[in-house]
């Protein structure tokens, strides 16, 4: 964390991100704790979304988030294709209970295990401690996300190839091969809003899974090449700056989604998420449904589920950018205490 020159700083109980700054064994505790809630929220979710379906209703009429995005790779479907929630309260109440997993995982970590990985007795979980402006240090635990990243993306290509997502084309669960054309790949980079393949969909997840463990595995094996220069990042590297790029990373992905979500009608279903958008100015841009809906079944106004989920990944990456700003400034050492003095001085 930025601490201005002094040496002695202290922080707030609310200033989270302090507690984990140099404790690598608190900042696991985080991780666990955070993907907790997160497989908590998506449990609970669906189960209150199952609770309010009605099969009489297209399910992109009924504003639901959850259920459309099992629904589109092909849970919840019986063996004639027709949508009956089969094997979606089961899933729903594992991730309640791999939430409780992980929420003691967290506990642990905060409570019983080393504060510090690099004063565990595990040899191989001393690796793992937090030395900010350490490249070697830093490429290692990168090397491990890119991945574990890259498996999740295996794991999503072959659930497509064996099991099989839906298809609007075609209105039915089928399997799907993956295309891995690198000129269609690259070609999509610029017009992956408008792709309506699901084969190209996983080619360039398959193509996104080799590039993920490759780099993983380069990063894990090697070493800091030459000096570590300022060029290369010396002097900048630090928890804030790390804290930074993850933020313009988040962000980023963030924005595409939503414009993604917004308008691609071949992995987003009309079927299940509603009609394509369109995009207005209201106080801020926003992206807004394009048919009324009128009223759900509990009186409060209905939007699609692809407005919700299009509109809050816009405003949450346009706060993680922000945030990437914010501390980005910070990690070169900006202080922002300058704007109170200056403002000051200009009454």
């Amino acid at each position: 964390m930025q601490t201005y020159g002094n040496s002695e700083v202290t922080y707030d109980w609310w200033a989270g991100n302090s507690m984990v700054t140099n404790r690598s064994g608190r900042f696991i505790a985080a991780h666990a704790a955070h993907t907790g809630m997160i497989a908590f929220a998506a449990g609970a979710n669906t189960l209150f979304e199952v609770a309010r379906f009605d099969p009489s209703i297209p399910m992109g009429n009924q504003g639901f988030v959850s259920l459309p995005h099992l629904a589109s790779i092909g849970i919840g479907f019986d063996d004639a294709g027709v949508w009956t929630g089969a094997g979606v309260i089961t899933l729903a109440i594992l991730h309640l209970v791999v939430s409780m997993v992980y929420g003691a995982g967290g506990l642990m970590h905060a409570l019983y295990f080393p504060e510090d990985m690099q004063e565990s007795d595990v040899l191989q979980a001393k690796k793992f401690k937090l030395e900010w402006d350490n490249p070697d240090n830093q490429t290692f635990i990168l090397g491990h996300h890119l991945i574990f990243m890259g498996v999740a993306c295996i794991w999503f290509v072959e659930w497509a190839r064996v099991h099989g997502i839906y298809d609007p084309a075609v209105g039915a669960i089928r399997q799907v091969n993956y295309n891995l054309d690198l000129t269609a790949v690259w070609n999509h980079q610029f017009d992956f809003l408008t792709i309506d393949s699901l084969e190209d969909v996983m080619g360039g997840h398959a193509f996104l899974a080799f590039a993920e463990i490759t780099g993983g595995a380069f990063h894990i094996a090697t070493r800091q090449i030459g000096d570590y220069s300022k060029f290369k990042g010396d002097g900048l590297l630090s928890a804030e700056f790390v804290l930074s790029t993850s933020l313009a990373g988040i962000g980023f992905m963030a924005i595409v989604a939503s414009f993604w979500c917004a308008t691609n009608t071949t992995v987003y279903p009309v079927e299940f998420y509603g009609e394509p958008l369109k995009q207005v100015f209201l106080f801020a841009p926003a992206f807004q449904d394009t048919i009324e809906y009128g009223e759900n079944l509990t009186g409060f106004a209905q939007y699609s589920g692809r407005c919700y989920l299009a509109n809050f990944h816009y405003i949450a990456g346009f706060f993680a950018l922000q945030g990437h700003l914010w501390h980005g400034l910070r990690s070169m050492g900006y202080d922002f205490k300058e704007i109170g003095a200056k403002l000051r001085l200009a009454n």
